[in-house]
């Protein structure tokens, strides 16, 4: 046993697969929830009565539904979505069970993000590649995506460190990962040692992400 199993009082091993279980969720579920949330703000953005393809039940529908997700706190939405977890993955519990609400929590998250990193973009751009003939689908293509790009990054960038919280929290319907590894082998055995451990290796992703998401979002704002 190293010395740091011994204060840690777990090994090392055991300390990895949750670091792995962790990038697993976050990834995973950053993923699909960029999707969804990145066609919803699009969705908003364009349906609004200012966008150019205005829809007002489109958009107080997509509206509502975002709305109304993101007003339930992520542990009563792990559990309430319970059964539909069962109905897609086959089981409650684990690793990719947790993929589910975390993908319903970050991608209305997203959405708002997205939704404000995609209006912060110059109206006259949208509107002078309208007067050149573009169509909706060009529009997003070449104009909106391109102009938003450096804002849409730093919108991933924060989502991703939401997200990692939530990962945490997971650890209640034994999603595994670093917040469980605190739950189950610091909190519930007093191990302090390892609750400072998993603060500081959660602290540490937060703050690669966080040099990442800045230094792309840098680079492509001064391209």
């Amino acid at each position: 046993m190293s010395p740091l199993e011994a204060i840690l009082e777990v090994p090392l091993s055991r300390v990895g697969l949750a670091a792995e279980e962790t990038l697993y969720m976050v990834f995973v579920s950053l993923f699909l929830g960029s999707l969804i949330g990145l066609v919803l703000a699009l969705t908003l953005v364009l349906t609004n009565e200012d966008g150019i393809l205005g829809n007002r039940y489109v958009y107080a529908v997509v509206n509502a539904v975002v709305n109304t997700v993101r007003s339930v706190p992520f542990v009563i939405l792990l559990v309430f979505v319970l059964p539909l977890t069962k109905f897609i993955v086959g089981t409650r519990i684990g690793t990719t069970a947790a993929l589910v609400p975390l993908i319903l929590f970050i991608a209305p998250y997203l959405t708002r993000l997205f939704e404000n990193s995609l209006l912060e973009v110059d109206k006259g751009i949208l509107e002078a590649a309208q007067s050149m003939g573009a169509t909706w689908f060009e529009i997003i293509r070449y104009f909106l995506l391109p102009e938003a790009k450096g804002s849409l990054i730093l919108s991933v960038t924060t989502g991703t460190i939401g997200l990692l919280g939530a990962t945490a929290m997971a650890g209640v319907i034994g999603a595994g990962g670093v917040g469980d590894l605190a739950l189950t082998y610091g909190y519930e055995r007093l191990n302090f040692p390892l609750m400072l451990f998993t603060v500081v290796v959660l602290i540490a992703f937060v703050q690669i992400i966080q040099t990442i998401g800045s230094h792309l979002a840098f680079k492509v704002r001064h391209h």
